[in-house]
Protein backbone atom coordinates (compact mmCIF):
# COMPACT_ATOMS: atom_id res chain seq x y z
CA UNK A 1 0.00 0.00 0.00
CA UNK A 2 1.99 2.70 -1.29
CA UNK A 3 0.63 5.70 -1.12
CA UNK A 4 3.27 7.37 -4.06
CA UNK A 5 5.33 9.17 -1.28
CA UNK A 6 2.61 11.73 -0.35
CA UNK A 7 2.04 12.20 2.90
CA UNK A 8 -1.91 12.54 3.52
CA UNK A 9 -2.94 15.69 6.17
CA UNK A 10 -4.69 15.04 9.09
CA UNK A 11 -8.26 16.87 10.28
CA UNK A 12 -6.80 20.11 10.55
CA UNK A 13 -4.11 20.46 8.05
CA UNK A 14 -1.07 20.40 10.53
CA UNK A 15 -0.46 16.79 11.28
CA UNK A 16 3.58 17.69 12.15
CA UNK A 17 4.02 20.52 8.93
CA UNK A 18 5.45 23.66 9.63
CA UNK A 19 5.69 26.51 11.99
CA UNK A 20 2.71 27.66 14.56
CA UNK A 21 1.32 31.00 13.47
CA UNK A 22 1.71 33.57 16.64
CA UNK A 23 -1.90 34.31 17.78
CA UNK A 24 -3.16 37.87 16.76
CA UNK A 25 -5.94 39.14 19.08
CA UNK A 26 -8.85 40.60 18.10
CA UNK A 27 -8.16 44.05 19.50
CA UNK A 28 -5.30 44.10 16.61
CA UNK A 29 -6.89 42.21 14.15
CA UNK A 30 -9.63 45.95 14.63
CA UNK A 31 -7.12 48.32 15.35
CA UNK A 32 -8.00 48.94 18.58
CA UNK A 33 -6.56 50.10 21.91
CA UNK A 34 -8.87 48.50 24.26
CA UNK A 35 -9.71 44.65 24.98
CA UNK A 36 -11.84 43.03 22.72
CA UNK A 37 -11.51 39.68 24.65
CA UNK A 38 -12.13 41.45 27.90
CA UNK A 39 -15.46 43.61 26.66
CA UNK A 40 -16.97 39.98 25.13
CA UNK A 41 -16.26 38.03 28.70
CA UNK A 42 -18.10 41.25 30.40
CA UNK A 43 -20.98 40.92 27.86
CA UNK A 44 -21.77 37.69 28.93
CA UNK A 45 -20.67 37.43 32.07
CA UNK A 46 -23.07 40.44 32.94
CA UNK A 47 -26.31 38.25 31.27
CA UNK A 48 -27.11 41.59 29.16
CA UNK A 49 -28.77 38.49 26.81
CA UNK A 50 -28.78 34.91 26.44
CA UNK A 51 -26.22 35.29 22.97
CA UNK A 52 -23.47 37.96 22.29
CA UNK A 53 -22.56 38.31 18.53
CA UNK A 54 -18.47 38.16 17.55
CA UNK A 55 -18.93 41.82 16.49
CA UNK A 56 -20.73 43.21 19.34
CA UNK A 57 -17.53 43.32 21.87
CA UNK A 58 -15.50 44.78 18.55
CA UNK A 59 -18.21 47.81 17.96
CA UNK A 60 -18.40 48.21 21.75
CA UNK A 61 -14.67 48.37 22.21
CA UNK A 62 -14.34 51.03 18.91
CA UNK A 63 -17.05 53.02 20.45
CA UNK A 64 -15.36 53.27 24.15
CA UNK A 65 -12.00 54.19 22.76
CA UNK A 66 -13.61 56.64 20.64
CA UNK A 67 -15.22 58.22 23.86
CA UNK A 68 -12.34 57.73 25.34
CA UNK A 69 -10.47 59.68 23.23
CA UNK A 70 -12.45 62.07 23.02
CA UNK A 71 -12.59 63.18 26.33
CA UNK A 72 -8.82 63.00 26.99
CA UNK A 73 -8.54 65.44 24.11
CA UNK A 74 -10.76 67.84 25.38
CA UNK A 75 -9.48 67.43 28.63
CA UNK A 76 -5.90 67.74 27.53
CA UNK A 77 -7.02 70.82 25.74
CA UNK A 78 -8.00 72.17 29.14
CA UNK A 79 -5.51 71.42 31.32
CA UNK A 80 -2.95 73.25 28.10
CA UNK A 81 -5.40 76.38 29.11
CA UNK A 82 -4.73 76.29 32.27
CA UNK A 83 -0.74 76.26 31.67
CA UNK A 84 -0.65 72.23 33.47
CA UNK A 85 1.17 69.29 32.04
CA UNK A 86 -1.14 66.81 33.61
CA UNK A 87 -4.75 66.37 33.44
CA UNK A 88 -6.71 66.36 36.65
CA UNK A 89 -10.38 65.78 37.46
CA UNK A 90 -10.99 69.28 37.09
CA UNK A 91 -10.09 69.25 33.35
CA UNK A 92 -12.11 66.17 32.65
CA UNK A 93 -15.09 68.76 33.98
CA UNK A 94 -14.83 71.74 31.85
CA UNK A 95 -14.05 69.49 28.80
CA UNK A 96 -17.22 67.88 29.22
CA UNK A 97 -18.93 70.76 30.37
CA UNK A 98 -18.27 72.91 27.75
CA UNK A 99 -18.98 70.20 24.82
CA UNK A 100 -22.52 70.36 23.70
CA UNK A 101 -22.83 66.47 23.13
CA UNK A 102 -20.37 64.89 25.39
CA UNK A 103 -22.81 67.37 28.05
CA UNK A 104 -25.83 65.34 27.02
CA UNK A 105 -24.28 62.34 27.20
CA UNK A 106 -23.03 62.79 30.81
CA UNK A 107 -25.18 65.14 32.62
CA UNK A 108 -26.52 63.24 35.00
CA UNK A 109 -22.98 61.95 35.86
CA UNK A 110 -21.01 64.00 38.80
CA UNK A 111 -17.51 64.26 38.15
CA UNK A 112 -15.22 63.35 42.01
CA UNK A 113 -13.44 66.74 42.31
CA UNK A 114 -13.95 68.46 39.41
CA UNK A 115 -15.87 71.68 41.07
CA UNK A 116 -18.36 73.88 38.70
CA UNK A 117 -18.36 75.27 35.82
CA UNK A 118 -17.56 79.74 36.57
CA UNK A 119 -20.87 81.06 36.19
CA UNK A 120 -22.95 84.46 37.53
CA UNK A 121 -25.87 85.30 36.73
CA UNK A 122 -26.46 88.65 34.95
CA UNK A 123 -28.67 89.29 37.27
CA UNK A 124 -26.25 89.87 40.00
CA UNK A 125 -23.67 91.80 37.68
CA UNK A 126 -23.30 95.49 38.81
CA UNK A 127 -25.42 97.68 35.92
CA UNK A 128 -23.66 99.71 32.91
CA UNK A 129 -24.49 103.47 33.24
CA UNK A 130 -26.07 104.53 29.70
CA UNK A 131 -23.04 106.28 27.99
CA UNK A 132 -19.21 105.79 28.68
CA UNK A 133 -18.36 108.78 29.57
CA UNK A 134 -21.34 110.16 31.80
CA UNK A 135 -20.73 109.77 35.29
CA UNK A 136 -22.78 107.87 37.25
CA UNK A 137 -25.77 109.95 39.18
CA UNK A 138 -24.53 111.23 43.22
CA UNK A 139 -26.52 110.69 46.23
CA UNK A 140 -27.18 114.45 47.43
CA UNK A 141 -23.71 115.61 49.31
CA UNK A 142 -24.26 117.63 52.77
CA UNK A 143 -23.51 120.78 50.21
CA UNK A 144 -27.03 120.48 48.62
CA UNK A 145 -29.04 119.63 51.71
CA UNK A 146 -30.16 122.82 53.79
CA UNK A 147 -27.95 124.14 56.52
CA UNK A 148 -28.03 122.66 59.90
CA UNK A 149 -29.50 125.01 62.78
CA UNK A 150 -26.03 125.36 65.48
Amino acid sequence: MDTGGKLKKGAGGRRGGGPKKKPVSRSVKAGLQFPVGRIGRYLKKGRYSQRVGTGAPVYMAAVLEYLAAEVLELAGNAARDNKKNRIIPRHVLLAVRNDEELGKLLAGVTIAYGGVLPNINPVLLPKKSEKAGKEPTKSPTKATKSPKKA
